[in-house]
């Protein structure tokens, strides 16, 4: 019996960092891969709700913070979402409408603290888990604490396949306990990430869903480059964030992708059983594990 399911991941950005015009991209980019590719899944890219502020320094270096730095990132705080929401409610109101699973790259605000977070949300049961960077990149420590051992779900979920449910499992964080579906929001836009994302298709043997940002500078608030210190605001199509989002099978195969230098939604059909076929080659946690020699100890609760 064909285990298949399709799934897309969404290259797109924020709209200049406003949650109502955000979650309305979310709404037609959605409703755009269920109704032309049929899409079961659907990936959004990292900090695509609440923003991913490029290039910003937040008005700090070592041992000092300046004043405008502290209202920008006044600013950005204010345009994260707390989980639950309102937020979260319209998109949990989103995949109920549409019918797919979403995985949705949000700033998270709990207290005076943000998040890096990607939230999980079914059409049925709604809001079923969320995960938090664990170590937030170089610079993006500044504005983002670090997750930890409490929001490392590994996810399970059954689709409608051609006959009949088909079940998997999905998460954005570790491999190890039988995920099936990798779900990769970034915004790391180089070339060089996507050899990191087909080894981690071909170590994991695992589906790699890797949905980066594309955008603009049309794409910020025009006091974005101000709280910069630009003293003109770049040309509107200058680009910010080139994308480069993909899909990957287990065996390492480029099955959609990967694009760049624009919005757009790739889709492919995933058949589930490459999981098993590379399993054959190469299982890291079971024979192909020497735990004679060296052990993984995942904190997970």
């Amino acid at each position: 019996m064909p285990r298949t399911i399709r799934a897309s991941v969404v290259q797109t950005c924020s709209a200049r960092f406003s949650i109502p015009d955000t979650l309305n991209k979310l709404d037609q980019l959605t409703r755009l891969a269920r109704d032309r590719d049929r899409s079961q899944l659907c990936v959004f890219p990292e900090a695509f709700i609440g923003g991913y502020p490029k290039l910003s320094t937040f008005g700090a270096s070592v041992g000092t913070r300046t004043d405008v730095g502290r209202d920008q990132f006044a600013r950005y705080h204010a345009g994260a979402i707390e989980v639950p929401s309102p937020a979260l409610t319209r998109i949990e109101e989103i995949s109920r409408e549409t019918g797919v699973f979403l995985v949705v790259g949000i700033i998270e605000r709990e207290l005076g603290t943000l998040y890096c977070t990607v939230v999980f949300v079914d059409p049925v049961k709604g809001y079923v888990g969320k995960h938090r960077k664990l170590v937030p990149t170089a610079m993006e420590r500044l504005m983002w604490g670090q997750g930890d051992a409490s929001t490392l779900p590994v996810l399970e979920k059954k689709f409608d396949g051609v006959e009949g449910e088909v079940g998997t499992r999905l998460s954005a964080t570790i491999c190890c306990l039988g995920t099936e579906l990798y779900c990769a929001p970034t915004v790391d836009a180089r070339p060089e990430w996507q050899s990191t994302m087909q080894h981690i298709a071909l170590e994991g043997g695992c589906f790699v869903l890797a949905a980066c940002q594309y955008a603009e500078a049309k794409d910020f608030p025009d006091e974005h480059f101000v709280f910069m210190g630009a003293g003109t605001l770049p040309e509107p199509n200058k680009v910010m964030i080139e994308g480069g989002s993909v899909i990957i099978s287990p065996l390492g195969t480029i099955l959609a992708g990967p694009l760049r230098d624009a919005e757009g939604v790739l889709t492919a059909d995933l058949d589930l059983d490459d999981v098993v076929r590379k399993k054959f080659d190469l299982d890291v946690v079971g024979h192909y594990a020497r735990n004679d020699i060296f052990k993984l100890s995942v904190n997970v609760p």
